[in-house]
């Protein structure tokens, strides 16, 4: 009887900790706006993962990575949204491409995945350095995970 109560005492504290934690909860989608057309060409020479949560932060982003270089903000309402960037550094061609497979919440973070697309064979490509990335809008101000599918 005592040992029942002991199990049945670490299950509830369990679940609790678990619902606490965010393992318990939902993936709900979460909508996004793709800011990277709007911001152009630019060449992040490594791989770059960062949030910011205002223009000032977004512009020290981008300087950091493209010294130099005449850089154009996107309009995003900072007051309730944050982006996000995720640069897979140089590419050997015009093959590879970043795309954002899903964005969720759960829990207590905001989640994002995203895929790398690599040439085939025989893929018409061309042989010349490219800088895959992907800016987006979250209407969030949660911490994001990335999920990077396809790499370890």
């Amino acid at each position: 009887m005592r040992r029942d109560l002991v199990v049945a005492a670490l299950l509830s504290g369990a679940t609790v900790l678990l619902v606490a934690t965010g393992c318990g909860a939902a993936k709900r989608p979460l909508t996004y706006d793709d800011m990277t057309a709007k911001v152009g060409g630019l060449e992040f020479t490594r791989i770059t993962v960062d949030t910011a949560r205002s223009a000032k932060e977004l512009h020290e982003v981008l300087a950091r990575n493209n010294p130099g270089v005449e850089l154009r903000l996107p309009p995003v309402d900072f007051e309730t949204h944050e982006t996000f960037l995720v640069a897979g550094g140089p590419r050997s061609s015009t093959g590879y491409a970043l795309r954002v497979v899903r964005v969720y919440e759960h829990g207590d973070h905001v989640q994002v995945v995203v895929r790398e697309r690599t040439p085939l064979l025989g893929d018409p490509v061309r042989a010349r350095v490219t800088y895959p990335f992907r800016l987006i809008a979250l209407p969030s101000h949660k911490p994001v995970h990335l999920k990077w599918l396809g790499r370890p």
